[in-house]
Order: structure tokens, then C-alpha cells, then sequence
């Protein structure tokens, strides 16, 4: 037994000798006293010792850090001494009064209920009130310790989560907060106290409320709330000039997912909640399956490995160009599952089809997932042939590779520059639906996955627009009248899986992403949720689309040209399927093109064989016509 253990234990054999000492010799009566001789006396108090002993252990009491006791700890010890008493009435009844007993001592009184349920009751109370102390003084110390070095915070929400929070922060001492308020919405907890912090009422006066108080930054402790209430609370509470947080708290628990408490991210305020768009059904088509991803270490990518590892697939190979991602996904995978996880990383191209066959002739993968892609629109616009080599032949490969080696479903990841596209990039992954669609005939069932912008992955717009407020601005937008679409990337990883999961017959699926985005508004909120007033201390520049770069995207989701499917969130596209001789034609017209090395060549033959690719100044001198401009004007996003 440790020594902390040993000392409790001789602290509560010390009270119980107090409580026996008390009860036995002298409350139970004169008449007790007088026809009960020393040894019964002592008899009793050894039996009641050795069950109480053995109960505490039995049930763990002594492996409690009273230090941190909660309600269960204090239950158990309760349970356990409950136990006791029950097991010693039994005793008491049948033991003491057997003959046998009889015979050993001239006399063997038996202890009525109501006594053995004093003994055991003071013991326990006197057990509970010793912890209670230590607790109280080992708490005491911390607050003393490290009041003037903490950040005093008010919670918003005075629920359980909020209370576990505010716990946390307390018996913590190594942490830079202390809880000084609680702020709630519910009547019948404000004036009232939880852990010593005071309730206040949250009204509409609260901004000035918290501004004479002794509050330095403020925690939203409230996980329910949607992203518009979360914006509502914002909105409320940035008015007091202070800091404001959040407290991630998992309401369901998951592999890698913690508590946490962060900053407010443009995230939580500017775009829809995230939406649960995969069922557990959806889910479990992937365990026992070997699933490999190509452009594994990207931002989809990378999602995507995290959420088929929870699946418990049979393998998973991760397959991608750039080792410096492929090796970060691969550490964030073992650092969780360790041997748990059959994990392989290869490093290759997508253009090299030798390379390719050889590694489906390894791994024989049954689920395929193609997030491999050259994405940056500016940049493809400079190098059309290395978006054509890479987008297009890389494609072409994966699923000449598919097909030969029996893949069951192989999923690409598409975008919605690919409707009606206006640069190259867009142009390039249309001819990838395209392949992805004249596969109809084929054993694999393929499939292709579009959706719009991602929050936070690699170049997208939010990442470069907290780099020019860190460095003190200017912020930079093309124009300020484009719109956009946005997800965040776990939707994106759970519409693929999604899709994956129903994929047949060369399909395009595609996710409803609710209203577009205006960039000038997400700009301007951005540096007001920095603490900063957009114009005054950071300036937004316009500097001019970029080349392919249109006003809007197409809105996916036009009802008359669209399938339902048994997720009310994704739909499928009805398109005309070109057959692979048509397909095949166009390869091959594409790759003498990209031979002569000349963009504008290339880019012509790229508008032949994608019908549906138009210039971009050509569609935007009719943006301000269109039905995504004019629904960005009707529903604009929240102001922060």
C-alpha cells in the first residue's frame, strides 16, 4: 500500500476507534454498559473494523485522489461502508446469538438496529467530513498560490459543462484562468452560487454589466449552440472590448477528440453549423475493407485518413507526391491506433502509371479515394499542362488501375469549379468527372464527389486573410462583389464517405452547401473578430480578378436537374454519360496538345473537348443577372 494510501488508512482507523469509543463505552446506556462485558466490547469494535476495511477495499475507496474528489467518490465511500453495515446486521443477529457464543463469553448482548446504524453512520460522516477538510485546504492553498498570476474569467453558462469547466480550472494550478462569475439565462440560478462563483443574469445590459466587474476575458461554455446562436453570443459579448473564447467540449466521445478552449474562429460565427451528413451505416461499409487515398496528406486528404481509421478498416494505404504531408498524417495515425492501424504510406506520382500498377498490385485495395489534384486556379492558369497531366492522366491512371485490379468503389473528389468551368482547373476536373462517367459499364462502381470551397485547408482564402491581419494588413480581396461557397473539411470527408458508401453507376454526387458568401464580408468580419476595426486599423485592398477567376460559383443545387437520394443533404446529377471510345479521343487529343508545350494551344483544345468551359470575363460581364449573386444580396451573412 502507498504511503498516501497508509496514512488515510490510519486516519480512518482512528475516527472509527473515536466513533466506537463514543457509541459502545458511553452513549449506548448505563444498561448496556453494565451487562456487557469488555470482551463482547471488543469483539464488536474487531468486527465491525475488519468488515469496514474489507468493504473499502473490496470497492476501491482507498484508490481515490481525494485531492480531486467528486460526487462519485464520495458515493463509493458511502456505498461501501453501507455494505458494511448491512453485512454486519446480518452477523450481529445470527453469529452473536448462536451457542457456541454462548458458551465462549458469560454473556453476548445483541446490538439493536438503531445502534449498529449510529456506529456505522458517525464513522462515515466523520470519514466524509476529514476528506471534505483536506480537500478544502488543498484547494484553498492553490487559490492563495496563484490568484495574482491568473486571468480572471467569466463563463457564459452555468450548466454542466460550464460547472466541469470552471471545476477544471480550479483544482488545476498550473492553469492561467480563474472562474469569477458565472453567466446564465435561467431565473433560478442567477443570484444563486455554484463552487463559490456568483450567477449574474445575462440581459441586454450584461456588456455593461461585465465592464465594472473584475472580468478579463470571457468562456462560452455552451457546445449545444448552433453557429447563428453562436454568432448571437459573439455579437453580445465582443461589445465589452474583452477576449472571447470558446470551450470545445465532445458531447460524444471519440477517438483524438478533447476538451479544449480556444479562440472564436471565423468558423464558429460566419458559416452554417457543421451538418452530420454520414450515417453509422455509411460507416461501417468501411470496416474490414482495404482503403487507400491518393493526395492522402492534403486537406481532404488528411481528413478523410483520420475518419476511415475510426472505422477499423482492414488497411489503409496513403498514398501521395509529398512526403513532408504524407509523413504528418502518418505520425497524427500511429500517435492514436499505434499497431491498432495496418498503415502504409507510398510515395508517387499520380502520372506514373507503371508506378501505379505496381502498387494496386500490392495492396489490391476494394475502396479507392482520389483527392490527388493540382487545385490553385491562378497557378494552373500559368501551367495547363501540368494540370492536364496531373488532373487528367493522373485520373485516367487510377482508374485503368482500378478496374484491373477489381476495386469495388473508387470515389474522386471533384469541385464546383467544375460546373460550367471559366479556367483550367475547373476545365481539368470536369474531364475527371468525365472519365469517372464513362465507366458506366464497369464492374467498379465509380463515382465522383463535387462540392465547394474548404475552410481552412492549404491556399484557400481564411489562412491568407489571418496572415495579412497578423501582419498588420492590408487584407486583400479580387473583387469586391465575388461570392463563394463553403464547407467546413469534416463535411467534406463525411460526404465522400457518404458517397463512397452508395456510389454506383458513375454518378455525380453533390452536397447541398445552404447560401454563398460574400469575400468582402467575410473579410470584414475577420478582422473585427481579431479586435480590430476593418478601414480604420486594417485596410481592405481590391487588387482585380485573377486570370479564369469568375464573380461566382454555380449554385449546385437546381432541384430540376438533380436526383434525390436517402440523404436529404446529397443529390445526384443527371448528365449525359460520353462513352470511353468518346473519352479516349479526348486523352488523347489533350496529351498531342500539352506536346507542344504552347498554353494557348492547350487551352483551346481544353475548351473543344469540355464543351461546358467558357472564359471567365466572357460569364462575368452577366454575374450581377445570376441567381448565386442575387441570393448572396437577399441572405447575407451574419455581421460579427
Amino acid at each position: 500500500m502507498k504511503k498516501r494510501r497508509r496514512i488515510l488508512f490510519l486516519i480512518d482507523s482512528l475516527c472509527f476507534l473515536a466513533v466506537c469509543g463514543v457509541m459502545l463505552f458511553v452513549l449506548f446506556g448505563e444498561e448496556y454498559n453494565k451487562n456487557t462485558a469488555l470482551e463482547i466490547k471488543i469483539m464488536h469494535v474487531f468486527f465491525i473494523y475488519l468488515l469496514l476495511a474489507a468493504s473499502r477495499l473490496t470497492f476501491s475507496a482507498y484508490h481515490r485522489v481525494w485531492r480531486y474528489a467528486g460526487y462519485n467518490d464520495y458515493f463509493r465511500l458511502v456505498f461501501s461502508d453501507t455494505v458494511a453495515g448491512l453485512i454486519y446486521a446480518v452477523i450481529n443477529r445470527i453469529v452473536f446469538t448462536l451457542p457456541v457464543i454462548n458458551n465462549l463469553f458469560d454473556q453476548s448482548p445483541v446490538l439493536n438496529f438503531l445502534q449498529i446504524f449510529s456506529i456505522f453512520t458517525a464513522n462515515c460522516i466523520l470519514c466524509l467530513v476529514m476528506r471534505f477538510l483536506y480537500q478544502h485546504v488543498r484547494e484553498s492553498e492553490n487559490k492563495v498560490k496563484n490568484d495574482p498570476n491568473k486571468i480572471n474569467i467569466a463563463i457564459v453558462g452555468a450548466g454542466s459543462v460550464g460547472v466541469l469547466l470552471a471545476k477544471d480550472l480550479i483544482s488545476n494550478k498550473y492553469s492561467r484562468y480563474k472562474p469569477v462569475y458565472f453567466i446564465d439565462t435561467d431565473d433560478s440560478k442567477v443570484g444563486n452560487t455554484i463552487l463559490d462563483i456568483p450567477i449574474i443574469a445575462e440581459d441586454e445590459n450584461i456588456d455593461k454589466k461585465i465592464k465594472e466587474l473584475p472580468v478579463q476575458e470571457i468562456v462560452i461554455a455552451l457546445p449545444m449552440l448552433t453557429r447563428e446562436q453562436k454568432a448571437q453570443k459573439y455579437n453580445l459579448y465582443q461589445k465589452t472590448g474583452l477576449t472571447v473564447k470558446l470551450y470545445d467540449y465532445p458531447l460524444e466521445s471519440s477517438v483524438g477528440e478533447k476538451r479544449t478552449l480556444r479562440d472564436v474562429r471565423i468558423e464558429d460565427l460566419l458559416f452554417r453549423s457543421t451538418i452530420e451528413c454520414i450515417s453509422d451505416e455509411s460507416r461501417n461499409f468501411y470496416t474490414g475493407k482495404t482503403v487507400m487515398i491518393t493526395g492522402g496528406g492534403g486537406s481532404i486528404g488528411s481528413e478523410l485518413c483520420r475518419q476511415i481509421a475510426k472505422t477499423s478498416p482492414k488497411s489503409l494505404i496513403i498514398l501521395d507526391i509529398y512526403e513532408n504531408n504524407a509523413y504528418d498524417i502518418q505520425q497524427s495515425l500511429m500517435h492514436i491506433y499505434g499497431k491498432k492501424l495496418d498503415l502504409h504510406i507510398e510515395i508517387a506520382s499520380i502520372r506514373d502509371a507503371e508506378k501505379i500498377d505496381e502498387i494496386f498490385s500490392i495492396y489490391k485495395p476494394q475502396i479507392v479515394f482520389h483527392a490527388a489534384a493540382h487545385k490553385h486556379v491562378p497557378l494552373m492558369e500559368d501551367c495547363p499542362g501540368e494540370a492536364i497531366k496531373n488532373n487528367v492522366v493522373g485520373t485516367y491512371n487510377l482508374t485503368e488501375a482500378a478496374e484491373k485490379y477489381g476495386v469495388e468503389k473508387f470515389i474522386m473528389i471533384s469541385t464546383d469549379k467544375a460546373v460550367n468551368p471559366t479556367n483550367v482547373m475547373g476545365a481539368t476536373k470536369r474531364l475527371c468527372e468525365m472519365i469517372i462517367q464513362s465507366k458506366k459499364d464497369s464492374k467498379t462502381d465509380f463515382a465522383a464527389v463535387r462540392f465547394g470551397n474548404v475552410l481552412g485547408s492549404n491556399g484557400s482564402v481564411i489562412p491568407l486573410f489571418r496572415k495579412q491581419i497578423e501582419s498588420g494588413g492590408p487584407v486583400t480581396i479580387t473583387d469586391r462583389r465575388i461570392i463563394r461557397y463553403f464547407m467546413t473539411i469534416p463535411e467534406a470527408a463525411m460526404l465522400v464517405l457518404e458517397a463512397g458508401a452508395m456510389a454506383a453507376k458513375s454518378e455525380i454526387y453533390v452536397l447541398d452547401m445552404g447560401n454563398p458568401v460574400k469575400i468582402i464580408d467575410l473579410a470584414e468580419n475577420m478582422i473585427k473578430l481579431s479586435g480590430l476595426t476593418p478601414y480604420v486599423d486594417i485596410d481592405i485592398e481590391e487588387i482585380g480578378l485573377r486570370p479564369g477567376e469568375k464573380l461566382y460559383e454555380e449554385l449546385l443545387i437546381k432541384s430540376e436537374e438533380l436526383d434525390k437520394t436517402v440523404n436529404s443533404l446529397i443529390f445526384i446529377e443527371r448528365d449525359s454519360c460520353p462513352s470511353r471510345e468518346e473519352l479516349e479521343e479526348k486523352i488523347k487529343y489533350l496529351s498531342e496538345a500539352v506536346s507542344t508545350h504552347d498554353n494557348e494551344t492547350i487551352r483551346k483544345s481544353l475548351m473543344k473537348v469540355v464543351p461546358t468551359y467558357h472564359t471567365a470575363e466572357e460569364v462575368n460581364k452577366t454575374a450581377l443577372k445570376s441567381m448565386e449573386m442575387k441570393l448572396a444580396e437577399e441572405k447575407k451573412c451574419s455581421s460579427i
